[in-house]
């Protein structure tokens, strides 16, 4: 007898056996099934083979984007074991690959250290292939085994003979899992350049074999996470010839520490564990940013330094244009969840400070010429921020629900719920005019924006906040700015939609406005709180029939359905050609509307890009966009 919706007994308990859970709820396991899931996958298969680098097994990881999505991942590896399991009563090979927790990572013996803790990486990426093959060399023979949606459809074979080791997984995710299947090649590339520069001397490959994107790169670097603060800081002024590096052990903890500084303004911390990108930091960027001040603080203070009314420089004056590494290997990590993006071993954190006095100190004692350019950089960084500080007092409202101090150019919404509240950035007063004529008042505010803001950059916070514009932004948003100054739980709208005209002006003024977040509103970002309006470029009429299209082929369809005779087709350049009403239609009705969400996938990635298109490094540029110009489609071109 099954139980009825009003009776909770024994028959409605569910145990779901195997890899069911996992196909039951991936999101659980790889955080979505949209596209960032969908990556997710490749590298966890990859994680497996940086495990045996980790070992000192591994020197070399090829991954393959091959026709029709499919990845393949090879290592030289040592080979997934394939003899029968003591316990199991199968092939260690069949073990690992359909069983959740299960590996050579948790008695510390096969792996020292590792990355995929949980032991539900490989066997995850079974259960969400429609299909995946593993191919193990190992001790002279080559062993085969195929899974359909984690379910082997055949043993483990044995299938030739070889000479050296490794393992090959090639795998096909599901497309009852996940509705899009297009692997993106820049995002692979990303990740695996991150842990080419996290683990030094090893080589990995990407090649994608697709029809009509063939491409291929190697990363290997000898230098490790010294060549990753380079890489960072390649289109800016170094103060240091070469980046500071230190490194040691305490208790089983590698730490290492790669840094420098630069004449930018912004901080960029990337913190890894056992090469996870802990994007929320924990312990070991607690101990660094506390070690690094204490250090700070004491050489100024014993060479005196300091001006005659500083006491102290605070932490966010030590870490204006400071760009560092830090990455820690840890044999029991303790990470906030699956998704692994906060370090909680409170170990680290007194470790890594010891470090960084001790190893920072004796380095600003054999180089006091470069301390001291460092000391003056942050002694011009305390004087700004007093200086910020004063011009941030004009910028503050008085609360989230008092408009008093809002800008008059804000047209803003009735509600006052956040979440159910978003914020128009319009290019121009024109668009900006049509845009309050056409929202819906309720929820949607509309801030016309004068010509171009200020490149953020190239400015100091003080500076930006002298922008009108900007602080017309920032005074909006009512959330404050600055790093311990802006309160994301303030931001009076969870939806900024930046809206700006369809040609090259419009596009650098959009690129502006997200500089402007990713400096200084990261967070808003990372929230999901950032989209772009997607505009209409053509409208399409033929006597009462009309039409919008958003791309050159749609708007070569509907003119062939209407027939080439009496077809009107009017080309939008600006918001301002729109009328209230198709601006509405096309825009901002919540119903028919295309937004697209700016979503922040690789911060070092996205922290080069910025420097490198809106820094003051031309030649960096210039080679930026030799080396892109091939992906440029003329006919786009507002020329």
């Amino acid at each position: 007898m099954c139980a009825t919706a009003n009776e909770y007994n024994a028959d409605g308990i569910q145990v779901l056996k195997g890899l069911e859970a996992v196909r039951k709820r991936p999101a659980m396991y790889i955080g979505d099934t949209g596209v960032r899931g969908l990556h997710h996958l490749v590298y966890e298969v990859v994680d497996n083979s940086i495990d045996e680098a980790l070992a000192g097994f591994c020197s070399e990881i090829s991954v393959v984007i091959e026709e029709g999505n499919s990845i393949k991942v090879t290592d030289d590896g040592r080979g997934i074991p394939v003899d029968m399991h003591a316990t199991e009563g199968k092939p260690a090979l069949e073990v690992v690959m359909t069983s959740l927790h299960a590996g050579g990572k948790f008695d510390k013996e096969s792996y020292k250290v590792s990355g995929g803790l949980h032991g539900v990486g490989v066997s995850c990426v079974n259960a969400l292939s429609i299909s995946l093959i593993a191919e193990v060399h190992r001790e002279g023979s080559i062993y085969t085994q195929k899974y359909e949606r984690g379910v082997p459809l055949t043993g483990v074979e044995k299938i030739g003979a070889c000479d050296e080791n490794g393992t090959t997984i090639t795998f096909q995710p599901d497309p009852e899992i996940f509705p899009e299947r297009e692997y993106i090649y820049e995002t692979l590339k990303s990740r695996l350049r991150e842990l080419a520069f996290l683990n030094k001397g090893l080589k990995i490959s990407l090649e994608d074999t697709r029809e009509g994107k063939s491409k291929s790169e190697s990363f290997c670097f000898e230098g490790g996470i010294i060549e990753f603060v380079r890489w960072l800081n390649e289109s800016k002024n170094a103060i240091c010839s070469e980046p500071v590096y230190f490194t040691g052990e305490k208790d089983g903890v590698q730490v290492e520490i790669a840094m420098d500084y630069n004449d930018g303004y912004s901080e960029n911390l990337f913190t890894f564990a056992n090469n996870i990108n802990t994007h929320e930091g924990g312990s070991h960027l607690s101990g660094f940013r506390a070690g690094l001040t204490r250090t700070v603080n004491a050489y100024a203070n014993n060479e005196g330094l300091l001006k005659k009314d500083m006491k102290s420089l605070s932490g966010d004056d030590v870490r204006e244009g400071l760009t560092a590494v830090i990455s820690v290997k840890i044999p029991e990590p303790q990470f906030e969840g699956q998704t692994k993006t906060k370090l909680g071993n409170t170990e680290v954190k007194g470790q890594v400070e010891q470090l960084v006095n001790q190893s920072l100190g004796a380095f600003f004692s054999e180089n006091p010429k470069v301390a001291k350019t460092v000391i003056g950089k942050c002694i011009g960084a305390a004087q700004a921020r007093e200086a910020a500080r004063k011009a941030r007092d004009l910028t503050r409202r008085k609360s989230a629900l008092d408009s008093a101090a809002l800008p008059g150019k804000l047209s803003d919404c009735a509600s006052t719920d956040p979440a159910e509240c978003e914020l128009y950035l319009v290019e121009g007063d024109s668009a900006g005019g049509s845009a309050k004529q056409a929202r819906e008042r309720r929820f949607q505010a509309i801030l016309p924006l004068k010509g171009k803001i200020l490149n953020v950059e190239k400015a100091r916070l003080d500076k930006i906040l002298a922008n009108d514009e900007v602080r017309t932004i920032i005074t909006a948003l009512g959330a404050g700015v600055g790093i311990g100054v802006f309160d994301i739980e303030k931001l009076r709208y969870h939806r900024l939609i930046i809206m700006t005209d369809a040609d090259v002006d419009g596009s650098h003024i959009l690129t502006l406005i997200l500089t402007l977040f990713f400096r200084y509103f990261r967070e808003v970002i990372e929230a999901g709180y950032v989209y772009i309006a997607e505009p209409p470029l053509y409208r399409v009429k033929k006597g009462k029939k009309e039409q919008y299209a958003f791309t050159e082929d749609q708007k070569d369809l509907l003119v062939e359905e209407y027939g080439t005779t009496g077809v009107y087709v009017q080309r939008y350049k600006g918001l301002g050609e729109m009328n209230p009403e198709q601006l509405w239609e096309t825009t901002m009705d919540p119903e028919a509307r295309t937004l697209t969400r700016v979503n922040l996938e690789d911060a070092a990635a996205a922290d080069h890009s910025f420097t490198v298109l809106m820094g003051d490094d031309v030649v960096s540029r210039r080679k930026f966009i030799e080396q892109n110009a091939d992906q440029i489609n003329l006919d786009d071109l507002d020329i």
